[in-house]
Order: C-alpha cells, then sequence, then structure tokens
C-alpha cells in the first residue's frame, strides 16, 4: 500500500487516517498553506503550521485548528508527521510522512528562492517527492528578487512624474505582502483594497512586523489618492472601483508575465514577473535535491515536467488534482464592502 493515494477527496494516507489539501470535507485535514486552493472548508479538524493558523481562521470561519512548528514530529496512526519550509508564502510548508522506512514528501506550491519573508524552502530527502508544476517548462526563468524591485520602484516614481497612481494587482495573501518592501521604499503611504487591508490586519494581529497600510474606503478624499499607492487583489481590474484613482497606471504582479504576450493581453501598463512559485530551473534544483526515487506531479505543466524527468532518468508520473484554481481574486472582491 502506498503512503499516499490520490482519492476523490484528495491525497489520502490510509495508514495515518487523514488527509493532504483535501479539496473535499474530510475528518483531519493537513494544510500546507492558505491559498484557497489548498485550503477549503468544511473539514472537522485542521493541522497546519503556526503561521498558518490565523491565516485559515481568516479565511475559513470558526473551526478545530491545530499548528506545529517547522520540523516538529507528530505521530498519527504509527506514521510519523512533519511540517518543513516551503518558500511560497508566510507559513507555507512542505509534509513529509515517514512510515516502516518509507518517506514521502507533499510539496504543496514552494519556490527556492528565498524571498525574505516566506521561510526558506528546505529540501527533504525522500523516497517519493509530489511536486507542483505550475511553471514547469523551460521559458519560466525568474529574475532576481532584487532586480524585479528596482523594477518596481522605477516604475512607480515614473508614474508620479507623470501625475499617475500606481495600482499593483497582487493577490491578497502572499504576494501582496511580498511587495510591500519596494513600495515601503518609495510612497510614505500604502493603500489597499479591502480584501488585501484583511489579509495584512490577519497577520500583524499576530505579530507580524509589516508596513503600515491604509485601507481605502468611500470616505477616503480623493486628493489624498492622487498619486498613490495601492495594493489590490487582481478582480479589481475594469470595476467600477478602480476609477476614484484616474489617472492611474496599472502594474500586474505574475509570474505569467514572463510571457511578453500576456502584458499585452491584459491590457495593463506594467507586468512584473513576480512568483511564489518556482521557475523551471527551480522545480529542478527541489526535486534533484530530494534524491528521490519516484516524482508524482501535479498542478501546471505535468505532461511537459513529468516527461523531462523520465527523460533524465527519474521516474516520473502525473497526478490530476484540484490544486492550481486560484479563485480567490472574484472571492476577494466580493466579500469587500467597500466596493459596489
Amino acid at each position: 500500500m502506498p503512503l499516499i493515494e490520490f482519492s476523490s477527496k484528495g491525497l489520502c494516507c490510509p495508514q495515518g487516517g487523514f488527509y493532504l489539501d483535501p479539496w473535499k470535507p474530510v475528518d483531519k485535514a493537513l494544510i500546507t498553506h492558505a491559498h484557497g486552493d489548498h485550503a477549503r472548508f468544511g473539514s472537522k479538524s485542521y493541522l497546519c503550521h503556526h503561521y498558518t493558523k490565523p491565516l485559515l481562521q481568516a479565511r475559513l470561519g470558526e473551526g478545530n485548528y491545530e499548528s506545529v512548528e517547522w520540523g516538529e514530529s507528530l505521530n498519527i496512526n504509527g506514521v510519523k508527521v512533519s511540517f518543513h519550509p516551503a518558500g511560497h508564502m508566510i507559513g507555507s510548508s512542505q509534509i513529509r510522512l515517514e512510515y516502516n522506512g518509507e518517506v514521502w514528501v507533499f510539496s504543496g506550491d514552494y519556490k527556492v528562492e528565498n524571498d525574505g519573508l516566506s521561510g526558506a524552502f528546505e529540501p527533504v530527502k525522500c523516497n517519493t517527492f509530489i511536486t507542483e508544476s505550475t511553471f514547469g517548462l523551460p521559458i519560466y526563468n525568474w529574475k532576481p528578487q532584487p532586480v524585479i524591485f528596482d523594477n518596481i520602484k522605477n516604475w512607480i516614481l515614473k508614474n508620479k512624474e507623470q501625475g499617475k497612481a500606481s495600482i499593483f494587482l497582487a493577490y491578497s495573501l502572499g504576494k501582496a505582502q511580498r511587495i510591500l518592501q519596494p513600495l515601503s521604499e518609495v510612497t510614505d503611504v500604502i493603500y489597499a483594497h479591502g480584501a488585501v487591508y484583511n489579509m495584512h490586519m490577519a497577520l500583524v494581529n499576530a505579530g507580524w512586523k509589516l508596513p503600515i497600510l491604509e485601507r481605502i474606503t468611500y470616505e477616503t478624499p480623493k486628493e489624498k489618492l492622487k498619486n498613490a499607492v495601492i495594493i489590490a487583489p487582481p478582480s479589481a481590474e475594469n470595476s467600477t472601483w478602480m476609477k476614484r484613482f484616474s489617472p492611474y497606471a496599472i502594474g500586474y504582479c505574475s509570474g505569467w508575465m514572463q510571457v511578453r504576450g500576456n502584458v499585452r493581453r491584459k491590457n495593463v501598463d506594467g507586468g512584473f514577473t513576480i512568483s511564489d512559485h518556482s521557475d523551471w530551473n527551480g522545480l529542478l534544483q527541489a526535486v534533484k535535491a530530494t534524491e528521490a526515487s519516484k516524482v508524482f506531479v501535479t498542478h501546471g505543466y505535468q505532461a511537459a515536467f513529468s516527461r523531462y524527468l523520465n527523460e533524465i532518468g527519474i521516474e516520473s508520473a502525473e497526478v490530476k488534482t484540484e490544486y492550481g484554481e486560484e479563485d480567490e481574486g472574484e472571492k476577494e472582491i466580493q466579500d469587500d464592502n467597500t466596493v459596489q
């Protein structure tokens, strides 16, 4: 019997009697991170890293949440379980399972570049590794974070010279916190859409020291928003909420901006290739570091990445899951009472 089975409810550990990031309600869910495609409502109990717990509470509401530190071992029905840094976003973890000398690791989502905020990715040696492949094509090759941050700062300064506000479209959980550093270096006030502000405050109330955000409401004077720097979820694009900032320029923060045509199709003024996922080389680096003899490839470019792994002598197979559908932007704007 494999240590992890791929079921209709999600990744199941039969011996342990629990699931990993299930997409349907279960009795016991072990959660890698708080993004909506990995942390779903309705399970009876949740186990996660300490940093993830307040985010799950903010997104899923009241529930039975337990949390552990990275590297702390638990015994669940004879299965040794531990969480390890994934580097994807604050609190994101890989989950290591060990039973009868067999070790499996479920990566969740991850990136190998240390962004200084999310916890440095920790390679975990195992027999079987389950990896994402969101950007599993050679065309995806990220520039170093300092280079991207310099581009962001220069873009803001250019917009100010032209009398424009700078609006950054970035997911409220993960990317929005990551870009706070360069934004805070060129502006005294950072304004935020309610969805971004809510996640920001969940982290601040949990003890995180982050730059101050000012929430935008209908009472925010329009003159304060002239030449302002604003963070909003991607779903705010083309909404009536955006009109109050005119004139403005839109900067889209996403790994998909690596492909130049996506900037044109999005009809935005700036595309910043900043991703919370590993690029092609990062994926290969992570897989090789595990020394796994078998690799299962989930959401993203599964076919291409799995095929390449087999070509270089690493046994690999594709697995279909319900991860990767980051629809949180649409939910965020509907939940923000400042938007009509």
